[in-house]
């Protein structure tokens, strides 16, 4: 979508107090998008957010010398982020720097086998024959599939909003052409006779929150994604990405408030007309646009107002992503032999998934994601010293865990088999520790059921099923981020705040009193 036009820098930056007023509830990249894009269109800007750093989950903790990202670390789709930069007003090489990976990840079994997972083709296909050698026509067909997915799923709908029910039944038949019913494992599986292939290309589902048994096979997409376009680090970690995209804010006159929780979306006869912070301010706005988990908008900012679609009933049936396990540890030398992105599976795949999904239960065995980035960025680390953080996918706070009482023990199983596998001697080299949980998740970054991301991306839970971008609910409210459409995943939550930057009023109309939504 080409719409550089609608964008004036130029007016933004020049902005009067009488210009119409969004306020932006979260600063994590969805809001801060969001945010850069409405002030780049006249917008005057006003950003909310509880912690004392922009980010949300991409929020960086910086400790004893160590800078560990949050949460997400791979960049995919880097255009994107280009474009916003120049619908802005600006260009991304001047605020942030990206570098390639290659290979993208390392992927490590249970028995010590590895894959190295790239976007050659050749170089993939010598790995394929190395596990199954019957298998490299098969990722042929699978690629050419992830192609066809890609071509529909990403590049027509992506940022396309669907709350429009006609809009949703002319696309329904081409997804159904698509397969969106199956699970993205049941697609791998066709193409695949190899188990352990079969993990390699089903496993992505997972860095956005979905079990590869029940995802929607449109996420077959990714592989043609990184293949096509590559996967990316920002150096300075991914929050330095979320630092030039608040450059771009305040440069257009926007204004972000860290510190400060909004309480409640105020609402005047079925329109959004401002929020109330927890400190009792209330800030007026024309559009409010929320970047909070959608469970958490309906569930408590507007708990109060009669809701139509999104009642306490429907919020409590969603299935909702797993939680994560996330250990963020400095050590006092390196690992040079450790790859910048390691993927660890454990002894079981189809069961550890079933046991964190369906049954919410805390098993013996994981699997896990190991980030090095001062593999390749010299600044995330005291000299000499290795930054890592490792994440364990583990069931939402639906389940049982006594977290207060498993961290340690769970941290300290982590450990045991990092230095099992990867970091011989790991435990004297510990210099720094930090660790999150699902009930952080909950508690500090207001996460439904401290889910990490949302609602679970199955088919029924996507697109028009779930939470619009223009809210259902009230007008002039507005969402973006991981738990509305598209859906999690970086270049999921900047298409949504692209969504919304089209959606949103003209703030010319508005300022001369014509509200004019745009429409799909």
């Amino acid at each position: 979508m080409n719409i550089a036009g609608r964008f004036n820098p130029d007016l933004a930056r020049a902005l009067d107090p009488e210009a119409p007023h969004a306020v932006v509830i979260g600063a994590g990249v969805g809001g801060l998008s969001s945010a850069a894009l409405l002030a780049a269109r006249g917008y005057r800007v006003t950003v909310f957010d509880p912690l004392n750093a922009p980010g949300g989950r991409a929020y960086a903790h910086r400790q004893d010398g160590f800078i560990f990202d949050a949460g997400p670390t791979i960049i995919t789709a880097p255009w994107l982020f280009e474009d916003l930069w120049r619908d802005c007003g600006g260009r991304m090489q001047e605020d942030v720097a990206l570098r390639a990976c290659t290979p993208f990840y390392r992927i490590r079994f249970n028995d010590g086998s590895w894959f190295d997972y790239s976007g050659d083709k050749a170089a993939m296909e010598a790995e394929v024959a190395r596990f199954e050698p019957a298998d490299v026509a098969g990722y042929r067909g699978f690629m050419d599939e992830s192609r066809r997915i890609y071509e529909v799923a990403f590049e027509q709908l992506a940022d396309q909003p669907f709350h429009s029910l006609a809009f949703t039944l002319k696309t329904l038949a081409g997804m159904v052409r698509l397969g969106g019913y199956r699970s993205v494992y049941s697609v791998v599986a066709r193409h695949f006779r190899n188990e352990k292939l079969r993990t390699i290309f089903s496993f992505h589902p997972l860095l956005i929150g979905g079990n590869p048994f029940s995802a929607t096979s449109f996420y077959c997409l990714i592989a043609h994604l990184e293949s096509r376009y590559g996967v990316h680090y920002a150096m300075g970690g991914t929050n330095a990405l979320v630092e030039g995209i608040a450059k771009l804010v305040r440069r257009n006159g926007g204004v972000i408030r860290l510190g400060e929780t909004v309480d409640t979306v105020i609402a005047e006869e079925r329109r959004a007309t401002g929020v109330r912070l927890a400190s009792g301010e209330t800030i007026p706005a024309d559009i409010v646009v929320s970047n909070a988990d959608p469970a958490t908008l309906y569930g408590k900012l507007l708990k109060h107002h009669p809701r139509r679609r999104w009642t306490d009933a429907k919020i409590a049936r969603g299935d909702y992503s797993m939680g994560l396990f996330v250990w963020y540890f400095g050590a006092n030398r390196r690992y040079d032999d450790v790859y910048h992105h390691t993927m660890l599976f454990g002894p079981r795949y189809r069961g550890l998934l079933t046991e964190i999904f369906h049954r919410r239960r805390l098993a013996e065995d994981f699997s896990l994601y190991l980030h090095r980035p001062s593999a390749v960025d010299p600044s995330v680390a005291p000299e000499g010293c290795d930054a890592f953080y490792v994440l364990s996918p583990v069931p939402n706070l639906a389940g049982s865990t006594d977290w207060e009482a498993m961290t340690e023990t769970y941290r300290r199983r982590i450990e045991k088999r990092l230095e099992e596998t990867l970091l011989p001697g790991l435990g004297a080299h510990i210099v720094t520790s930090k660790v999150a949980t699902p009930i952080d998740f909950r508690d500090r970054l207001q996460s439904w059921q401290g889910a990490a991301f949302a609602l679970e991306p199955k088919l029924l839970q996507s697109a028009w099923f779930r939470p619009h971008n223009k809210s259902e609910e009230l007008d002039n409210l507005y969402l973006c981020g991981a738990g509305t459409h598209p859906g999690a995943g970086l270049p999921g939550v900047l298409s949504s705040a692209r969504i919304v930057s089209e959606l949103a009023p003209d703030p010319l109309s508005l300022r001369a009193g014509k509200v004019t939504e745009v429409r799909p």
